[in-house]
């Protein structure tokens, strides 16, 4: 590893499911960052959803083989955690000021500096994509984005934010999340029990500090409206979408503002807004393709892939084409490169 700056450091590093976790001191507080695979290689970072971190928001898609194989084959992936959402975090003390989304998307800098990566691609899920997407100077992958700030979505994430900070992580607010992420089918409803990947994650959320998730909370409801914003975004942008997803509307609209050469938009049927854990396969194909432009493939192939459950408008090869998303891109630098 490199020597720290004087404004980012690694205060702890620990093997943890296979990858180091590293604590980066940031100019906006501490920050927990996974890191799986070999560092040479091209940077993913991802970040998740609100009350998420890694393991509970794309474990699916990285414990899937095919996606596995193609993602860490390609990439060392740097799976970046909200501020007190790590595996094991502690409550962050009332005197932290609580970040604005700005300074949120600050630290993600403060985390490249650190890693001396100077590009990346970026890969965040609902809450984490918004993020993601002011930081974005870099290809990225979005999953149930949204850029507005729609007066019923605030009203819902403040009886959110309100329950969170009086009640903690209650059964009511787990079922509210829950509502968030998955498609009813995976939550359950009627005759059909709650499922696996839904009580998995019921678990998952039974370990975060409830103060922590409001002050998330807290950040994510003083986001601003970044529609027009995206006119101006001129990075390759691969948009997933569930079709039963609390956010379909938002990513639709978000996919209309941006510029069509340099965006795909995949809308996943029978699904919820967390792609990432309830169909992960049906992310590899077009993430396959996005690649492409970047000379990036899988080292093999299995016998067989998966149907995915794309929706029609959006399986054509030819919409993911580097042609069809706009001028041939440069080759993604690493820090070996750079040494060259």
């Amino acid at each position: 590893m490199g020597e720290s700056s004087s404004s980012v450091s690694i205060d702890v590093e620990h093997i943890s499911f296979g990858g180091k976790d590293h604590l980066v001191q940031t100019s906006h507080g501490l920050l927990s960052v996974a890191v799986y695979g070999d560092q040479d290689k091209p940077a993913l970072i991802t970040y998740p959803d609100l009350a998420l971190n890694h393991m509970s928001c794309f474990q699916g898609l990285f414990f899937w083989p095919e996606a596995a194989s193609l993602l860490l084959h390609n990439f060392c992936i740097y799976h970046i955690s909200p501020p007190g959402h790590e595996l094991g975090a502690g409550p962050i003390p009332s005197d932290v000021p609580i970040p604005s989304v700005d300074d949120l998307a600050d630290q993600i800098a403060d985390v490249l500096d650190y890693f001396r990566l100077s590009s990346v691609m970026c890969l965040g899920v609902t809450a984490g994509a918004y993020i993601l997407t002011l930081f974005a100077v870099c290809p990225l992958i979005t999953v149930s984005k949204t850029c507005e700030f729609v007066l019923t979505k605030k009203f819902i994430l403040q009886v959110m934010s309100n329950l969170v900070y009086f009640y903690g992580m209650c059964g009511l607010m787990k079922d509210c999340l829950l509502q968030r992420y998955f498609s009813k089918e995976v939550r359950g409803s009627g005759k059909y029990p709650e499922s696996d990947i839904a009580q998995a994650c019921r678990s998952f959320l039974d370990e975060r500090q409830s103060i922590n998730v409001w002050r998330f909370l807290e950040s994510i409801n003083g986001r601003c409206d970044i529609t027009e914003g995206l006119k101006h975004l001129q990075c390759r942008t691969l948009i997933f979408v569930g079709e039963n997803s609390l956010f379909h509307s938002e990513s639709l609209h978000m996919t209309s503002k941006l510029d069509r050469r340099y965006s795909a938009l995949v809308e996943v049927q029978a699904c919820g807004s967390m792609v990432t854990e309830e169909q992960p396969y049906a992310m590899l194909i077009p993430m396959e393709y996005f690649f492409m432009g970047y000379g990036l493939y899988r080292p093999y192939q299995f016998n067989g892939s998966p149907r995915s459950p794309l929706s029609p408008s959006c399986i054509s090869p030819e919409l993911l084409s580097p042609e069809s998303m706009g001028v041939k891109l440069k080759p993604i630098k690493t820090r070996a490169s750079l040494r060259i």
